[in-house]
């Protein structure tokens, strides 16, 4: 790991994804409290971006859109924020000195389902590793299941299915890849804690075939309408695109649909973006 310095480099940058949940099983509860899940992912080309330049020491900067959000909901304090704990622990792990201009762009919404700050600590793993020029032997994904059960899976940027309460993650190719997705979420946070805690009924099965919409579904979806009435208005609007699936992500509030093509989620995002002035809305495609 390269000491602390301060040059005239130019920064370097890695995206941090949104996460969607095209499937999410409740699987079971571990006698810690955690729940097991069974629950297929893609990436959107849609997200956060966090960059790197030289200086003498660890910083963070943030702004975008969502900025203000992150710093309302307690998310950039120092001992708090993940891409700083993300650094610090690569940073022992190499046994070196954390250094480096941090600066990441928020355009997620947050508290919205979509991993965002699992998908910001990711980056960092990845950007700080090339950024320090960490050994290969370093175990990235060991690191990452220290920081929060949707790391790992945020670590690959590729299609997965994810078991256990996420630290087992299992890549599913590519056949998903170039499909056009619309994201939405009604402008409301919603906190996992409380989605999982009004959850009721028995635990499902694993699904049979991760990757078939007939075999896709969230079990968190009527506990989180029911703290969220608009996810029901969110999902009925997707309802009416000519989508492959629709569904909700994570524990919402954003929901997703699934398009043949990239330029179709595009239009339609802008357009349903223009009727629904207080939504986040966001097109792109499974990366």
């Amino acid at each position: 790991m390269p000491e602390p310095r301060t040059t005239s480099a130019p920064p370097i940058s890695e995206p941090a994804p949104a996460k969607v949940n095209l499937s999410l099983r409740v699987t079971g509860r571990r006698p810690d409290g955690y729940h097991l899940l069974d629950s297929t992912v893609v990436f959107a080309s849609i997200g956060d971006t966090l960059s790197v330049a030289p200086a003498g020491h660890l910083s963070l900067d943030i702004d975008g859109p969502f900025a203000a959000a992150l710093a309302d909901a307690g998310g950039v304090a120092a001992d708090d924020n993940l891409v700083l704990r993300a650094a610090r622990l690569l940073a022992r792990a190499c046994g070196g000195v954390p250094h480096g201009a941090l600066h990441l762009t928020k355009r997620l919404p947050v508290a919205a389902g979509l991993g965002g700050g699992s998908a910001d600590a990711a980056a960092a793993l990845r950007l700080l590793a090339r950024f320090w020029d960490i050994d290969a032997a370093i175990d990235l994904a060991a690191i990452a299941g220290r920081l929060g059960a949707d790391v790992p899976v945020c670590l690959g940027l590729a299609t997965a299915r994810m078991t256990g309460i996420g630290e087992r993650v299992e890549r599913l190719g590519a056949r998903l890849s170039g499909y056009g997705l619309v994201l939405a979420n009604p402008g409301q946070a919603l906190a996992t804690a409380d989605v999982f805690a009004a959850r009721q009924g028995p635990f499902s099965r694993p699904a049979g075939d991760p990757l078939d919409p007939l075999d896709w579904r969230n079990d968190l979806t009527e506990p989180a309408v029911g703290l969220c009435p608009a996810i029901g208005e969110v999902l009925a609007t997707l309802g009416r695109l000519d989508a492959i699936a629709l569904g909700l992500s994570g524990s919402g509030a954003t929901c997703w649909a699934l398009l043949q093509h990239e330029e179709a989620a595009q239009a339609e995002a802008a357009e349903l973006a223009r009727r629904r002035p207080g939504w986040w809305v966001a097109g792109g495609r499974v990366l």
